[in-house]
């Protein structure tokens, strides 16, 4: 007996519903049935298609033979509000050493590329050591020379730069010549400007130069403008000799003076890193007959304390060298602890050498006195919290070793590693709760008291 037709069963969607695969993308819905994700998604992909459709077009007549690119699939998660259709696609993590980086549809970055060795992205408002580039302008030639020592780290230290600043500003007066239907006090401002942005284009400007160069600009706008030509250059000139003599090399001989009166017989002296003035403090503690000893401590890359080291030592002074992992060996046995300073800022904060912030506080931590010295012009009436807002990185050539050597040193070079970040920040900040005093030509100040250095002066910086 044959079986009993059966009838079709139909869902209760429809008999259409039964023949759709599971996975099929479900009918489209108008915009009324769309939720509000939904139809921005779908405003989006829009988008897209039409940015693809024109960067396939072809350049005559805009048309292209080819036919549109299928939209792409709409993102999970879209962002509220966006920009140009070519940001929506997201962005991939800046990770140490990688190549093909694109930022902004900008090109990838080749792999000697500065930039590219320097990738990590938090810091690169650092001043990287950078070649000097092309000078725009008038530039004299003694400032191209001296940009070129300011980039390859020749001269360093603050009184240094200044110094080396001031004297190729006076070889740039003396050969200036005031163009007709002009004034000196006026045309000469114009024409120091770009020997000025050369050099901060060569390296970051220091307070010291800052301060330095903020004066002279004073003195040029009050320059007399019925004084002849090569009188008001010499005494210009004269404004500069000045400044050194006042405010560097004879603030040092007061600092000198204070300074050395803390230096007992029997002493043990500790500093960091390399201080011209501090240099000239133990000098003069020598040749006033004491007998102390000196703790160098020193740090990489520059090892600047070697410097130090080797004028000490000739001198007849007995010293000690060690680097900065060192410090918490020899720590207890020092009686004070002498440092310079880059800048110091109106909130007593010194911004100093990179490690000096960590020689103040282990000093304080075992109750040594810290003493900074420091002239005056480095004063900065900024007040400064960190050392990442603002900084620079040390040059990189010293390269690693091992002990013993096993491999050979081109092997253990570490330039142009693609998986290496080698960061070495110039300058910290110590914060002046590990400062005991700070000793300037106007007197021992403590550093709360910082900001009152400008009315000790009679005048503002």
């Amino acid at each position: 007996m044959a079986p009993a037709p059966t009838l079709p069963v139909h869902p209760p969607n429809g008999p259409t519903a039964a023949l759709t695969h599971p996975s099929a993308p479900p009918p489209q819905r108008s915009q009324k049935q769309m939720t509000k994700a939904e139809r921005r998604e779908l405003q989006e992909s829009q988008r897209a298609a039409k940015a693809a459709a024109k960067a396939g077009a072809a350049p005559n007549g805009g048309q292209s033979k080819q036919p549109p690119k299928a939209a792409p699939a709409p993102l999970a998660a879209t962002p509220r509000r966006q920009g140009k259709p070519s940001e929506a696609t997201p962005k991939v993590p800046l990770t140490p050493g990688a190549k093909g980086r694109d930022t902004k549809g900008a090109p990838p970055m080749a792999e000697g590329d500065p930039l590219n060795a320097r990738s990590l992205r938090i810091f690169s408002h650092f001043g990287l050591p950078k070649p000097v580039s092309v000078a725009k302008g008038d530039i004299h030639p003694t400032i191209l020379r001296l940009a070129l020592q300011f980039s390859n780290f020749k001269i360093t230290g603050a009184n240094a730069r200044c110094i080396a600043t001031l004297i190729a500003f006076k070889t740039v007066i003396q050969e200036y010549v005031t163009p007709p239907n002009n004034t000196l006090s006026r045309h000469l401002m114009t024409h120091l400007n770009p020997q000025i942005s050369h050099l901060v284009a060569a390296r970051p400007m220091s307070v010291t130069m800052g301060n330095a160069i903020r004066q002279l600009k004073l003195e040029i706008s009050r320059t007399d403008i019925d004084l002849p030509e090569q009188d008001a250059k010499n005494a210009l000139c004269q404004k500069i000799d000045n400044y050194i003599r006042d405010r560097i090399i004879i603030a040092d001989q007061v600092i000198e003076e204070t300074a050395a009166k803390k230096i007992k017989d029997g002493d043990v002296i500790l500093t960091f890193a390399r201080s011209s003035v501090v240099q000239k403090v133990l000098l003069g503690a020598m040749e006033e007959g004491r007998q102390f000893s000196v703790i160098v401590v020193d740090s990489r890359p520059m090892l600047e304390g070697k410097r130090l080291l080797s004028v000490l030592s000739s001198a007849g002074i007995q010293c000690t060298y060690i680097l900065l992992p060192a410090l918490g060996s020899v720590i207890s046995e020092v009686s004070l602890v002498l440092v310079g300073a880059h800048s110091i800022h109106a909130n007593g904060a010194v911004y100093a050498r990179a490690g000096t912030a960590l020689v103040a506080m282990m000093a304080k931590q075992h109750s040594v006195a810290v003493v900074v010295c420091c002239e005056t012009y480095k004063y900065s009436d900024t007040v400064q919290l960190d050392s990442f807002t603002k900084n620079e990185l040390a040059p990189t050539a010293d390269s690693f070793s091992s002990f013993p050597l096993v491999k050979s040193r081109d092997a253990l070079l570490t330039q142009n590693q693609i998986n290496l970040e080698i960061l070495n920040p110039l300058y910290d900040l110590t914060p002046p709760t590990s400062i005991t005093a700070v000793v300037t030509e106007v007197g021992v100040i403590p550093p709360n008291s910082i900001s009152s250095i400008p009315v000790a002066l009679g005048r503002l910086l």
